[in-house]
């Protein structure tokens, strides 16, 4: 059976999409970081109640990375921009040569947000993800 090449890169790329979706559910710290930075793109002066308790309930996790707990609590104390103490976590989160590249990408625009993430900010958090 001959496969053209768009049913060859249809299948490649259902084949990928699947993986990756199987990998964030399978990893708790992609999760995590997916519903930080959902957070982030959707901020308006602060996080929701809601959102709070989500950030909490990460910041709380101990299964989970430290950067991300650290992300997790910079963003639940964020009141217009973050504080003086998520700013320098953050600062350590951008430091540290083990973490990877879009969670420092992240770290910087949780670190530099006021009052809501910049247009430029919005389009780094959407393409995190694509």
């Amino acid at each position: 059976m001959k496969f053209s090449l768009t049913k060859k890169i249809t299948t490649i790329a259902l084949i990928a999409f699947f993986s990756q979706l199987t990998l964030a559910q399978a990893n708790p710290n992609g999760a995590a970081f997916r519903e930080i930075a959902d957070i982030v793109a959707s901020l308006n002066h602060f996080p929701s109640d809601g959102d709070k308790a989500k950030l909490m309930a990460i910041s709380s996790n101990d299964a989970l990375a430290q950067p991300l707990r650290e992300m997790a609590t910079a963003v639940a104390n964020i009141s217009h921009a973050a504080n003086a103490e998520g700013k320098a976590a953050m600062a350590g989160v951008q430091a540290n040569s083990e973490v990877p590249d879009r969670a420092k990408e992240l770290a910087g625009i949780i670190a530099s947000l006021s009052h809501t993430p910049s247009a430029e900010a919005k389009a780094a958090l959407a393409a995190m993800f694509q």
